[in-house]
């Protein structure tokens, strides 16, 4: 066997499996790591729009937070000064029904003193008048009139 035959006749195989290898084998190859690289690179992407989408959610989410406790605090303090408010009213009109019931308890008062005087005038000018009639009917005597009007004074 001839060696440069043999080293001619493998050379030329090696480029026709190396043509065949370029022209069909090959395409397909590259083809698939073509669209496999796409597919990464789109995945990384949508991966980066996410995390975009993500921070921006973030963002939107801490806002409504924020201003939801500042209405929550705004609420708490509009339900605090009504309740002050109200808590001042119920006590201006009880310290007023307090005073109202006071002024009544004292005329009421005032009205049975009244009452109790003119009751004890009256029986104070019944007394006299009976004194008076038991002395007239009497003779006129300075012992009998002292025991009279001991008398009087005992029922005074």
């Amino acid at each position: 066997m001839n060696l440069n035959a043999t080293l001619g006749a493998q050379i030329a195989v090696f480029f026709v499996l190396v043509v065949f290898t370029m022209k069909l084998v090959w395409p397909p190859i590259a083809k698939a790591l073509d669209d496999r690289a796409k597919k990464i690179a789109d995945g990384l992407a949508a991966a980066d729009k996410a995390k975009a989408d993500l921070a921006a959610a973030d963002t939107r989410v801490a806002a409504q937070l924020a201003e939801s406790r500042e209405e929550i605090a705004k609420r708490l303090s509009d339900a605090e000064k009504r309740a002050n408010s109200l808590i001042e009213d119920a006590k201006k009109r009880a310290s007023d029904e307090a005073a109202r019931i006071v002024a009544e308890a004292q005329a009421q008062a005032d009205q049975l003193a009244t009452q109790a005087r003119e009751a004890l005038r009256e029986q104070v000018a019944v007394l006299a008048v009976k004194g008076a009639e038991q002395i007239l009917r009497r003779e006129v005597s300075p012992t009998v009139h002292a025991d009279l009007l001991g008398r009087l004074k005992t029922e005074l």
